[in-house]
């Protein structure tokens, strides 16, 4: 691939997005990983697979941005097209593509970049671009051409809202392991359902805040980020970017740990875009409300509000086999860690939007 026309940002790759700093010395079960793609891509490239990249919805400031996506390789016969429903599972049979090179194209802006170890793509890039959404186009070494987006925030003081995914935007039950299994790998992602009111709610944000970013955070993999996002769009959400993870191995271990990526991330994003007063939403089911109180007390100038969708009683069966909130987990958390953060609570939409009403009364909702 011929040098760029222009090079700029931190071009060099890094670990999957929103990953902690990696150890000298990847961990065993990384490196048993790493053999077995090397030996899975020789094969695939040999009967023609050629690498694709595929888009992930960035964000940034008006001189900064975060360019996200990751190299797969792909059959000479793959057609998007007939990908859009399948079963959760097909979205877990991918081959990452590492070490392939990828010329990045942002406004006036060229750079070439290499995939890591998982085939991701994220990068910090220096840009001056204006307020809102911007074409980001990937070239592949092969010469395969994909189209991705990216967010730009205005400057200035304003609300933004990151929201959880599972069970707060769509109905999951992740902390239950065989019902969360059946809703991700078995029911076709058409049959997803959302949480009742939850797109009004951020619908109703989005209108009397014109310019608010929303941000999707979730513990989810990579690989469902096309069926996640064509949920949101389907059920009227906001557009936004998706931070999600890699299930795989990692530098220092055999998993990731799901609030580790949650608060490295909400980390991100006061440091990337310190304008924003952010709304955090999640529910009771899981770790949010202490993962939302422990960044109301490292970044209390940057937490608007906190809201809490409370799980019924058989739906805290459903999502952690008890009627109550696990201990430490309930919504009681962030009012009594930072008891000056306003917090929201209620069953779905309707109800928290009841609640934000005061909440957020500073801003115009």
């Amino acid at each position: 691939m011929s040098s760029p026309t222009t090079t700029t940002g931190d071009a060099a790759p890094t670990m999957p997005p929103t990953t902690s700093t990696p150890t000298r010395r990847p961990h065993r079960a990384a490196r048993i990983e790493d053999r077995w793609r090397d030996v899975l891509s020789r094969f695939q490239k040999s009967r023609g697979w050629r690498p694709r990249v595929e888009p992930f919805t960035g964000y940034g400031s008006e001189r900064r941005v975060r360019v996200l996506g990751r190299v797969l390789l792909a059959n000479p016969a793959y057609d998007p097209a007939t990908t859009a429903d399948r079963r959760g599972w097909r979205y877990f049979f991918t081959a990452p593509a590492s070490r392939e090179e990828v010329r990045v194209h942002i406004g006036d802006l060229a750079l070439d970049v290499v995939s890591d170890r998982g085939g991701y793509l994220d990068m910090m890039v220096d840009v001056s671009l204006p307020p809102g959404w911007h074409d980001v186009t990937f070239r592949s070494a092969a010469g395969s051409v994909a189209t991705g987006r990216v967010r730009v925030v205005a400057d200035g003081r304003r609300l933004g809202v990151v929201s959880d995914i599972d069970d707060t935007a769509m109905v999951t039950a992740v902390p239950r392991p065989l019902l969360a299994a059946w809703n991700t790998f078995v029911r076709h992602s058409s049959a997803r359902v959302a949480v009742p009111g939850m797109a009004r709610l951020y619908q109703g944000i989005a209108a009397a805040n014109p310019g608010t970013p929303f941000v999707y955070l979730s513990t989810g993999a990579w690989n469902t980020a096309a069926n996640l996002r064509r949920f949101l769009q389907r059920e009227g959400f906001p557009p936004g970017p998706l931070l999600l993870t890699d299930w795989g191995p990692t530098n220092t271990g055999w998993f990731r740990s799901g609030p580790a990526h949650k608060n490295d991330s909400l980390d991100r994003l006061v440091h990337e875009l310190p304008d924003v007063d952010w709304l955090l939403v999640g529910d009771d089911g899981q770790h949010d409300p202490e993962i939302y109180a422990r960044a109301a007390r490292l970044h209390r100038r940057h937490v608007a509000a906190v809201a809490i969708r409370t799980l019924t009683p058989a739906q805290q069966v459903l999502s952690h086999g008890s009627p109550l909130p696990a201990p430490g987990d309930d919504a009681r958390t962030v009012a009594r860690v930072v008891a000056d953060v306003p917090t929201a609570r209620g069953g779905d939409g309707a109800a928290l939007a009841r609640s934000l009403a005061t909440a957020l009364r500073p801003y115009r909702y």
